[in-house]
């Protein structure tokens, strides 16, 4: 079955380009497309998207706020990815907080912005490498609160829960290495690793693998 993606961006030549970016795919379909965020959630009602490319500035409800409201409701199950070309601190914890399942800039390049769509697709999260350097250095500069409404504080418990190898998987998750990257350092199968990291969030009562970073961080955990 297609990957069905909404495309929510105010400029009209953008949505133009990210479709035949997309579409080049012959897995993804591109269902439809909306210039503003009030129309992007009217949108996902009508049309249940797998995965939307929201813009962040957009005229009336911004992409931000379009995001909270889809991810509040529980009848639309599209994962969020931010575009921008605005690579900037507040955007993207914001975007984190609105509980985006990714954020790319727009100069990414195509690979990078089909790859993102399977990814979450898929039921995974995916921050380019620029942005995760952003909420690492956040982390360890000590600026940053909770991000996720009090998602990520840790339980003793929770914690003790985690095998050392699940701690060691978490604690590279927050290096901002990707699964195949992770079984490499560690020698495991990629399956493996993405089992880990499963039981991970699982255990820890997180929706992914961005509040995982955000986990470790907060809770003395990365690097380990």
């Amino acid at each position: 079955m297609s990957i069905r993606v909404l495309l929510a961006d105010d400029q009209e030549l953008v949505r133009a380009g990210f479709r035949i970016i997309l579409q080049s795919d012959d897995a993804i379909e591109v269902v439809g497309e909306a210039g503003d965020g009030r129309t992007a959630v009217r949108l996902c009602e009508e049309l249940q998207p797998d995965v939307i490319c929201m813009d962040v500035q957009m005229p009336g409800m911004d992409g931000l706020e379009a995001t909270r409201q889809i991810v509040a409701r529980p009848d639309l199950a599209a994962s969020v990815l931010v575009l921008t070309t605005f690579n900037r601190d507040d955007y993207l914890f914001t975007a984190l907080q609105a509980g985006a399942s990714g954020f790319l800039l727009k100069n990414s390049s195509p690979e990078e912005l089909v790859n993102a769509v399977h990814v979450l697709a898929r039921g995974d999260a995916l921050l380019s490498p620029d942005v995760t350097r952003q909420v690492i250095s956040r982390f360890s500069d000590g600026r940053a609160g909770a991000l996720a409404g009090g998602a990520t504080t840790a339980t003793g418990t929770a914690v003790d829960d985690l095998t050392d190898r699940e701690r060691e998987v978490l604690g590279l998750l927050a290096g901002g290495l990707s699964n195949a990257e992770i079984a490499a350092r560690l020698y495991l199968g990629e399956a493996t690793v993405k089992t880990h990291v499963s039981k991970v969030l699982l255990k820890l009562g997180l929706r992914d693998r961005i509040q995982a970073v955000i986990f470790a961080y907060e809770n003395g955990l990365a690097g380990r």
